[in-house]
């Protein structure tokens, strides 16, 4: 039996769950997230618990078992507490604005980077130097996440770039030069 697979998922006050067949509704407080799951996942609400159960120990339905679970407690733990994502911005000149709904970033480029925010994301920029995503919906929040860095990756040599606030970027040495007789 899959560890992760078999926990029930505690719904919490305020949250409302609905299974139809192999799609899940969750809405609570931050939202409403819906997600179709694999057809041969058994997914049952019993009381103030939703449980995930698998038809077979076939090698698929195992690793489709936690899978599952996992993207269910994402959606409950979305609408409740949400999830967010910290990015931080290294360099001289280097800086993140938010004009209206679009994030505005000088990166070393001859123009600004402009990125439009997405509906059920919300993007706050408390210093110019760090950029804070948030939402209700985990695998957005991480793709917008990874599009806002993709636009100056951190490099390895002086660490400029944007990069995750967790993220430890390993800096490599330049040249050594000639050696001297």
């Amino acid at each position: 039996m899959s560890r992760i697979g078999r926990m029930p998922i505690t719904i919490p006050a305020g949250v409302d769950v609905k299974i139809d067949g192999n799609v899940v509704t969750v809405k609570g407080p931050k939202g409403t997230l819906t997600q179709t799951m694999h057809p041969d996942m058994i997914i049952e609400k019993e009381g103030t618990d939703v449980i995930v159960k698998r038809p077979s120990e076939i090698k698929e339905h195992k690793a489709l078992h936690g899978l599952t679970r996992s993207l269910v407690n994402n959606m409950v733990v979305g609408v409740t507490q949400g999830f967010k994502k910290e990015l931080e911005i290294n360099g001289v000149g280097y800086r993140a604005q938010k004009q209206g709904k679009k994030l505005v970033m000088n990166l070393g480029y001859s123009h600004q980077v402009e990125m439009e925010e997405v509906d059920g994301i919300t993007i706050d920029v408390p210093e110019p130097t760090k950029i804070v995503i948030s939402g209700p919906d985990k695998q957005q929040v991480g793709a917008f996440a990874a599009n806002v860095r993709e636009k100056r990756p951190p490099e390895p040599y002086k660490g400029k770039g944007i990069k995750y606030a967790a993220e430890h970027i390993r800096r490599k040495e330049g040249k050594a030069g000639k050696a001297k007789k």
